[in-house]
C-alpha cells in the first residue's frame, strides 16, 4: 500500500516472495495469521486496540513470553534499518528470526491468561508480531 516507486514494489515483492517460499516463511505465516485472529477477536470484545501499545518492558513473563519480547526487541531494529536501506531481503531474513519465539510462545504460552494484566501483555506482544511484520507487507492479504 502506498508504494509508488516500481522498483522498490518489485523488490519488495521478491524479497518476499523468496520469504514466503521458505519454511520459516511459511510458518511464520501460519503464526501471524493466528496471533492476527486472537489479537482482532479479543480487540473486538474488550474494545481495545492491542496493536496500538507495546508490551511494558518491566512485565514478569514466563521464559517464552521473554524471548519474543528480546526476539522482537532484537530483530526490530535490525529491520527498519533494513528496510530504511530498502534491503529487503535482510528484512525478510530479520523477521524470519522470529519465527522459533513465536512456535515456542505458541506452544508454551495461554494468551487468554485469568490475570487480566498478564492477558493484556501477550496481547500486546502478539499485537506487536504483526505489526512488525505489516511493515514490510499486508500478511493478512497473503493467500496460502
Amino acid at each position: 500500500g502506498g508504494e509508488d516507486d516500481l522498483v522498490r514494489l518489485l523488490a519488495r515483492v521478491d524479497a518476499l516472495k523468496g520469504f514466503l517460499d521458505s519454511e520459516d516463511g511459511a510458518n511464520l505465516l501460519t503464526a501471524y495469521r493466528r496471533a492476527a485472529n486472537i489479537v482482532r477477536i479479543e480487540e473486538k470484545k474488550d474494545g481495545v486496540s492491542y496493536r496500538a501499545f507495546a508490551p511494558s518492558a518491566d512485565a514478569s513473563r514466563v521464559a517464552e513470553e521473554e524471548a519474543l519480547f528480546q526476539a522482537l526487541d532484537e530483530a526490530s531494529a535490525k529491520f527498519h534499518a533494513a528496510l530504511a536501506g530498502e534491503n529487503f531481503a535482510a528484512a525478510m531474513a530479520e523477521v524470519s528470526k522470529l519465527r522459533g519465539p513465536v512456535d515456542a510462545f505458541f506452544d508454551r504460552v495461554t494468551v487468554n491468561s485469568a490475570d487480566p494484566a498478564e492477558r493484556e501483555q501477550r496481547l500486546r506482544l502478539l499485537g506487536q508480531v504483526c505489526g512488525v511484520m505489516d511493515v514490510v507487507a499486508d500478511f493478512s492479504q497473503v493467500e496460502g
